[in-house]
């Protein structure tokens, strides 16, 4: 058994609801809303967002469409987050599909973003929850402000690991964090419970985001994204953020400001992940990201007694560890 099977197998068929209602509201009859929803639905994704959703569920209880509902307004979210992410970084690829800005245009992907936006929020006013409306509204917030972070991070000169872990933390760690919150509140978890997941979805998330950083160094097809592309929208990383405050070139330094200013060119990238390969910027995130991998396992340990429930997290944590895309 492969390993998102093995992820999935404490709650295939509360899984199978899941994908099904979510393929539901991603879809529109007919005109340009139809054909937009529909090149979305097609690039898919692994969902693994709703599926720690579910995990934590079960673990505290059991699933219920309270937290199906939940579930799809979180992805709902996510996912219009990443539609208008694209336009604000002009990217022209998602998970190696064309973009929605790309494929259309910028005004068309803004308003269709907008429209899975309402469509989130209306999913999740269904569990007549006002915890779990409050966490999902409050997340809105927070990714908007962790865009707004990383926007204005770039255009100051200070390198600073600290800054880097508050934009992951907004863009990335609180969309697990809801999601172990959530997943808790709809299973009747308390507020001890509640907050034992939160951390353990922080710890989840920011696992998740090195290891997506990491990937920026490497060339692979299957990630979907060329080497040093976050440096050529501007972004310095764990990795690079370590090799350049351990090891004093003032060449590396320059170009790291021109990453910032947006003037580096991809000969220049090139030199840059080289030094960060070399002077152990890698091995030093890995390192991070085990330390985090080995917080979210006291929860695993202390607050997780179904077997099948332990064995599927545990592996979720080594599948976003070990993941190549």
């Amino acid at each position: 058994m492969d390993q998102l099977s093995l992820i999935k197998r404490p709650i295939e068929q509360e899984f199978n609801l899941f994908t099904e209602q979510f393929s539901e509201v991603m879809t529109y009859d007919e005109g340009l809303l139809a054909k937009v929803l529909s090149h979305i639905r097609q690039r898919g994704g692994k969902r693994m967002r709703p599926i720690l959703m579910l995990l934590m569920a079960k673990n505290y209880g059991k699933v219920t469409q309270t937290t199906l509902n939940s579930a799809i307004g979180i992805e709902l979210l996510h996912t219009a987050s990443l539609v208008h992410d694209d336009v604000v970084d002009e990217s022209s690829e998602r998970r190696g599909q064309a973009s929605v800005n790309a494929s259309f245009d910028n005004k068309t992907a803004v308003l269709v973003g907008d429209y899975i936006l309402s469509t989130a929020l209306l999913r999740v006013a269904y569990t007549d929850n006002r915890a779990i409306i409050e966490n999902l509204a409050q997340l809105g917030r927070t990714l908007a402000s962790g865009e707004l972070l990383q926007l204005s991070n770039i255009q100051e000169e200070e390198i600073s690991e600290e800054v880097y872990y508050r934009i992951i933390q907004n863009k990335t760690a609180v969309l697990f964090e809801s999601c172990a919150a959530i997943g808790a509140l709809s299973a009747g978890a308390t507020e001890e419970e509640v907050e034992k997941a939160t951390e353990f979805g922080r710890n989840l998330g920011i696992m998740f985001q090195i290891r997506d950083d990491i990937f920026d160094y490497f060339d692979s097809k299957e990630i979907g994204k060329p080497t040093g592309n976050d440096m050529a929208e501007g972004k310095l990383t764990l990795p690079v953020i370590y090799a350049l405050k351990n090891t004093p070139f003032d060449s590396m330094l320059t170009l790291a400001k021109k990453v910032k200013a947006g003037t580096i060119n991809s000969d220049e990238i090139a030199v840059l992940v080289d030094f960060t390969k070399q002077c152990g910027g890698i091995e030093y995130a890995e390192e991070r990201m085990n330390d985090y991998r080995n917080e979210a396992l006291k929860f695993i340990n202390t607050s997780v007694t179904d077997p099948e429930i332990n064995k599927s997290l545990t592996t979720y944590l080594d599948y976003v560890i070990h993941r190549n895309k």
